[in-house]
């Protein structure tokens, strides 16, 4: 190879370098936004921060432009370099976590829609259990995003298997409200609304350890078991008798 030829090979292989970098970029800011979300939408709810929530449900839209950005990003990736190996799957990784990440903000921005609907409700028991759980879907968010920023798989297998207290404070949340709906019909719809609440959290959660089984796959070719921890049996539950 000529002098020539060899410096278009070096730029060739720096500019598909910076290319997989911009990748890296869009996700880390995605997932920067979400995060966000995530956790203003807890803060209004615990809070009654109906102006903040407000400002958490019109912020979405950066999300969605992006999740946009990085797919058609990834679709001219695959057309003109035909990425192989760890490359292929890293790049497959970014758009399927791009759509994970799309999710949370909208399940974010969901919970501060009801936040703003009973923040002149009575607040059904203490607000311990949905502080610690956002608290919970936000970090195991935040180390999913880490995880594939760094290509690290052993973060992205704890995440996978964080997942479990989350379900369990949402199953301690759905037998609460349900008591309090038998205890008092004037509950219902508050208690409807916080069940719902607490179940955008969980699915936040379940996104969160998505992106982990993503990134374990992206790094190590390998597919985490499929029967991750799980503890949501709130389908399962009878109706806790009133107190």
């Amino acid at each position: 190879m000529d002098q020539q030829a060899e410096h278009r090979a070096d730029r060739i292989v720096k500019s598909y370098e910076e290319e997989l970098r911009r990748l890296r970029e869009l996700i880390a800011r995605m997932g920067g936004l979400a995060e966000r979300q995530v956790a203003d939408s807890a803060y209004a709810l615990v809070r009654r921060d109906s102006e903040l929530a407000g400002e958490v449900v019109g912020r979405d839209a950066p999300i969605d432009a992006l999740e946009r950005e990085v797919d058609a990003f990834c679709v001219r990736l695959l057309a003109l370099r035909q990425p192989m190996a760890g490359d292929l799957r890293f790049i497959i990784a970014a758009l399927k976590i791009s759509q994970d990440i799309e999710r949370i903000g909208d399940y974010a921005r969901n919970v501060a829609k009801r936040a703003i609907i009973i923040a002149g409700q009575p607040f059904l028991g203490g607000v311990n259990g949905f502080q610690w759980m956002a608290q919970l879907v936000q970090r195991n968010l935040k180390d999913s995003i880490d995880a594939f920023l760094r290509e690290d798989a052993e973060l992205a297998e704890r995440v996978w298997a964080a997942d479990a207290p989350v379900d369990d404070i949402y199953t301690g949340i759905f037998r609460e409200m349900l008591t309090h709906m038998m205890e008092d019909p004037r509950n219902i719809t508050a208690a409807t609304h916080m069940l719902f609440i607490a179940k955008n959290f969980e699915r936040i959660g379940d996104h969160a350890t998505n992106i982990a089984e993503t990134v374990h796959y992206a790094v190590r070719g390998a597919i985490l078991p499929e029967d991750r921890p799980k503890a949501d049996i709130s389908a399962d539950l009878p109706p806790s008798p009133p107190a």
